[in-house]
């Protein structure tokens, strides 16, 4: 009877983080659906479009995971708190399930493929701009709202633009405000060297954001797998117990 009880205490206990845990990828979830839009967004869904689809589609892995994490949590403090034995062992079935799941979600959050996909958007983003920006609205518009908002010039740096159709087309400047010391569009002798280009600050948005849906998705896929596991053992253990 003892045995029982301390299991029951453990299992309460790892379902109860486990629940709160489901919680935080649930309000990561949101934040992201809030957030996630924004220059370096579009300019993945013009040059990168599946790459695009992975980040847009991360904060429905979050909430719907969270949500299901949250729900199993409490059924567990509950089977775990009544000796429910069909409580605790769809409840074990739905972690096993959940745990699986969320260890593929973090390995592809933590896999190089996106770095596949930045190739591609290199390719993309160069083409874009040696023969397109300038003479293409809706390009030009995206790359001037990206560089504007990121504050970066290029893809790399101001060098993208050098024998580009923008600098045949225009007679009085050879680089965007972007570009430039005065924040209007200049020759070269007053680009302002110090500025970086789009790529870091595209791959640092990639970062973290896989990161931080990697770290939570392993965080409580592990949590999971523990409360499977001990609430299998309470499962045998009651009505056997004297």
């Amino acid at each position: 009877m003892r045995c029982v009880s301390s299991l029951k205490t453990v299992v309460f206990a790892l379902n109860g983080v486990t629940s709160l845990g489901g919680l935080a990828m649930l309000h990561i979830g949101i934040w992201l659906s809030l957030n996630h839009r924004g220059p370096v967004a579009e300019v993945l869904d013009v040059g990168a479009p599946p790459l695009a689809q992975r980040v847009a589609h991360a904060h429905y892995l979050c909430i719907a995971a969270g949500s299901f994490s949250a729900l199993a949590g409490f059924m567990g403090c509950w089977g775990a708190a009544r000796e429910r034995k069909c409580l605790l062992g769809m409840v074990s079935l739905l972690m096993a399930a959940l745990f699986l799941a969320e260890l593929a979600s973090a390995v592809l959050a933590f896999s190089t493929t996106a770095d596949v996909f930045v190739a591609h958007l290199k390719t993309w983003a160069l083409k874009t701009l040696k023969e397109d920006y300038g003479q293409e609205e809706d390009i030009t518009a995206v790359w001037d709202a990206t560089m504007k908002e990121l504050e970066c010039c290029g893809f790399h740096n101001y060098t993208d633009f050098d024998n580009s159709a923008f600098q045949r087309l225009k007679v009085w400047y050879d680089y965007p405000a972007s570009c430039c010391r005065n924040g209007k569009s200049c020759y070269d002798d007053d680009i302002d060297h110090l500025k970086q280009g789009c790529l870091r600050i595209i791959q640092e948005f990639l970062k973290s954001n896989r990161k931080i849906v990697g770290a939570v998705c392993l965080g409580t896929g592990v949590l999971e797998l523990a409360a499977t596991v001990i609430s299998l053992t309470l499962y045998g253990q009651i009505g056997t117990s004297p």
